[in-house]
Formats: C-alpha cells, sequence, structure tokens
C-alpha cells in the first residue's frame, strides 16, 4: 500500500449510443501464446461475466496503465478496483463472506474475485482458512518457486524494505549501512532528530507488521533499534507515499522499513533523498494477489491474474508511477528482481510466499509482539 483510504476505479465502456438490442457482442481475443487451447473457454465465459472485481492496497493511480491494458485486451470485461488499506481489505473481505454464507453470490454482487495485497501474512492466512481458489495459471513457469503456494498464492512484485533519508540533513553525517549502525546514530543524534524519524504503525499498517515481524524474527538486533527509534521519538504512519514525501520535503530526516520502489523512483525523477538496503540483511516482500473461493466471476479473475502474472502485465507494473520492481526477470521493464539486486547489493531475503507467514498472525504470538514492540517505543 502506497497511501491509506479508498477509491473505485473502472473505465466505462465506449461507443454505447446504438441500442442495447443492436449493440454487437465484444470481439472474442486470441489466447496468448502458450497457453493451453480451451483458454479459449475461459475468456469466452469471463467475457459473459462482463466484469471483474479487485481488492487491492496498490493505489489506484499506479496500476491504471495495468487496468487500461486490461481491458483493451479483453473488450468487454471492466475492472472493478478498490483501493483499500491492507487492514481495511482484510476486515471487509472477512465481513463480506461471514454476510455471504456459504452459497456463491450472483454474477453482479458486489464481492472481490481477486485480493492483492502487500500484508503477505493477512493473504497466507486466508489462503489457509479457505478463502481462495486453486488455479494452475499458465504464467507459474516464468515464476521464482518462493513466489507461489499450493496454486492459491501468488507473489507479484518484489519490493525490498529500505532505509529512505533526506539527503541536506545528512550532508555532513555519516549514512548508516545498517540496522546496528542506525542505532547507534539515532543514540547520538536523538535531541536534534527527536520527532523527526517515522516508520511504520504496526498496529494500522499490514506490511508494516509483517516487516517488523520479519525483523524481529532475524534476531534480537531488531528490538535494540526499536528502543532506539523510541528514544527518537518515532513518528507512526501507515501510508508509505506520506512518509517518504515528507522525508523528501525535508519535514522528517529518515524512515525506516520502507517499502524502496516508491522511494527510488522518487529519487530517480529528481527528490532530495537516499536509499540505503541494509548490508546486514534487507528484506524484500511481494504483493499477494488470489482468486476468492467464492468469487462471482471466477473466469474474469482468471484473465486479471494471468495478466498480472504474465510478461506484459509485469511491464505495465515497472512502467507505472512507482515503478514497482517485478517478480519476473524476462520482461522488457529495468524494474527486475535481477535488476534490483544488482544496484542494492545481494543481501536481499525474499519473504517467501507460504506456509512460513501464519505464525505472524497467531492471535497470541501478535498479542506479544505488540506488547513488546508498545514497550521499545517507551525508549
Amino acid at each position: 500500500m502506497l497511501r491509506a483510504g479508498a477509491a473505485v476505479a473502472t473505465i466505462a465502456a465506449t461507443g454505447a449510443s446504438a441500442s442495447p438490442a443492436f449493440a454487437q457482442a465484444p470481439a472474442r481475443p486470441a489466447v496468448p501464446d502458450g497457453y493451453p487451447a480451451d483458454y479459449d473457454g475461459i475468456i469466452r465465459r469471463a467475457q459473459r461475466e462482463g466484469a471483474v472485481t479487485v481488492y487491492a492496497s496498490t493505489d489506484v493511480e499506479v496500476v491504471q496503465p495495468l487496468i487500461a491494458a486490461f481491458e483493451a485486451r479483453y473488450p468487454g470485461i471492466r475492472v472493478r478496483y478498490q483501493d483499500l488499506n491492507t487492514v481495511e481489505l482484510h476486515n471487509r473481505f472477512l465481513a463480506e463472506s461471514a454476510s455471504l454464507g456459504t452459497g456463491r453470490p450472483g454474477r453482479d454482487a458486489d464481492y472481490a474475485d481477486v485480493l492483492w495485497s502487500t500484508a503477505m501474512d493477512l493473504q497466507i492466512k486466508l489462503v489457509n482458512d479457505g478463502y481462495a481458489q486453486r488455479y494452475e495459471s499458465p504464467e507459474r513457469g516464468g515464476l521464482p518457486s518462493w513466489a507461489v503456494w499450493r496454486d492459491e498464492a501468488w507473489g507479484t512484485t518484489f519490493e525490498p524494505a529500505v532505509i529512505v533519508y533526506n539527503r541536506k540533513h545528512f550532508e555532513r553525517t555519516h549514512v548508516p549501512g545498517s540496522r546496528s549502525g542506525l542505532a547507534r546514530l539515532l543514540q547520538e543524534r536523538a535531541p536534534q532528530w527527536r520527532g523527526k524519524v517515522i516508520t511504520y504503525d504496526v498496529e494500522r499498517s499490514g506490511v508494516g507488521y509483517l516487516l517488523a515481524q520479519q525483523d524481529a524474527r532475524m534476531g534480537s538486533e531488531f528490538w535494540y533499534l526499536a528502543q532506539a527509534l523510541g528514544r527518537a521519538q518515532v513518528q507512526l504512519s501507515a501510508s508509505t507515499a506520506d512518509m517518504i514525501e515528507r522525508i523528501a520535503s525535508g519535514e522528517l530526516v529518515l524512515g525506516y522499513n520502507l517499502l524502496g520502489s516508491y522511494a527510488l523512483s522518487l529519487m530517480e525523477r529528481g527528490a532530495a533523498i537516499g536509499v540505503i538496503a541494509p548490508r546486514d540483511y534487507t528484506l524484500v516482500m511481494s504483493r499477494v494477489a488470489f482468486i476468492a473461493r467464492q468469487s462471482p466471476r471466477p473466469n474474469a479473475a482468471r484473465l486479471w491474474l494471468d495478466f498480472l502474472l504474465s510478461r506484459d502485465g509485469q511491464g505495465f507494473l515497472g512502467k507505472s508511477t512507482s515503478q514497482l520492481y517485478t517478480i519476473r526477470t524476462d520482461t522488457d521493464s529495468t524494474h527486475t528482481a535481477n535488476a534490483l539486486a544488482e544496484r542494492l547489493g545481494y543481501a536481499l531475503k525474499p519473504i517467501s510466499v507460504g506456509p512460513g507467514l501464519l505464525a505472524a498472525q497467531d492471535a497470541l504470538r501478535k498479542k506479544a509482539f505488540l506488547a513488546r514492540w508498545r514497550e521499545a517505543l517507551r525508549g
């Protein structure tokens, strides 16, 4: 997620002046190269469904080119895109599923076909709890093995968690290259930087909680850093874009554990910020997508997922305003996992899409983690 809030995006059909009785059926797109011949049936049924509803934590501005390309590829299928905070997305889907019961909603129902979120652990919990349907995507061969779980959960991007800093504030200050270095610097600069450092609010941000929890699994150094953040009176936010823009403006000095895709693209456009991939390790998360088990438009959902995972779809993500680094390495985009590894070094540690994420959502563990986090932030 790049910001909080919700929005709905659809692209209206054109050429609608004719009477519905004489409206032409949309052209039948060709089956993509390398796909099975019976994929034509999925396309035909999807066009009859006429829409796909996507609940997502990626800003609609970022995915607008992807949406436009999908609708151009598959005429007659509208994308109903709901731009939601990760926690809001999760809770809304659970509430709607509970009200639905065991039945399948009608084709026009206001219910998610695809969920696509940065909160990897929340997504995996939903999959593990039976909310996803299995689908053998023709695009699986183009993805790394760690990005797919049970043909139900699909990693779609390659995004590092980094330290972002304002270069003007660091003109006479050594830039920290590791978490221990950052903790020492925060101790030294606490009086000057009090209230000018920021990170995710792990109680409101699903991706923030995921990254902090993964940090804690890597060793006790994280809690030393958390205490240093507390002594610096760290600010908390659920919005990546807001945090990075405040750092770029000079209002804030630096941010910890922020998603690097937005920061790297802003830096390339001339913002006075720097990005550090910690040399001890750099976590890499992936926006996880799955098709809802009770999807009212399952064929359109399959088309959307396949397009999202395809070379073309991944290329549109790489060319987006936030230049999301693609999980595939065979796209024409310069923003691929391989390019990121060459740029930031090889201390990258991807968070695997799979059952290892379930521990983070254990209720007792989460309660204990959040209690320790609050205590650490007291400094």
